[in-house]
């Protein structure tokens, strides 16, 4: 929604008003088809069956998609970057920035498998047109090229991965809480 812009006066509040009308229509035709319709459709005696189950699959997905997506964004060992201090940027430091602001998950085949292997962010992030299931192909010769170049290859278990995720979160949250400093030139 972009509310600085609509505050600033850079976006009209009409286009606004005609986006929040989009998101009800969409989250309305997702409630009536996830907590009446399907329900509906098991009939009597399996409407509050379904409606729970719906219910929980819902939580379950948000937290997992909550999980996955912020681990590979925003752990310790990830950066943020400004407009400003990529207006000028090269090539090369375009694939720099790709790597310190992704982070990857560790884990086996499935649990990539599962993560839709959104568990491959570094690689996703150097190669976004890459059919995400050639990420795990390509990871150990990322990986390697980082080595090589003394550049991090951010990655870490799911437990760990989250727990700085949100050791981060309440670090900005606090008073005087500020990004961490960006490394020097190649990561070091």
């Amino acid at each position: 929604m972009n509310f600085d812009a609509i505050r600033s006066g850079e976006k009209p509040r009409r286009q606004a008003l005609s986006e929040l009308k989009a998101i009800g229509v969409k989250a309305r035709r997702q409630i009536v088809k996830d907590y009446i319709a399907f329900p509906a459709l098991s009939g009597r005696r399996g409407f509050r069956a379904t409606l729970a189950a719906n219910f929980t699959a819902n939580i379950v997905r948000n937290v997992w998609a909550h999980s996955i997506i912020f681990c590979g964004h925003f752990p310790d060992q990830t950066y943020t970057f400004g407009e400003d201090e990529v207006s000028d940027e090269t090539r090369g430091g375009w694939y720099v920035r790709q790597l310190l602001g992704a982070a990857n998950i560790d884990g086996r085949p499935l649990f990539h498998l599962l993560s839709g292997n959104l568990s491959f962010q570094v690689e996703h992030h150097l190669f976004p047109d890459m059919p995400s299931s050639r990420y795990a192909e390509v990871a150990p010769r990322v990986r390697e090229v980082c080595r090589r170049h003394g550049l991090p290859y951010n990655t870490g278990p799911l437990h760990r991965q989250l727990g700085t995720v949100h050791r981060t979160i309440l670090r900005l949250a606090l008073p005087g809480g500020r990004p961490r400093p960006k490394p020097g030139p190649h990561g070091s």
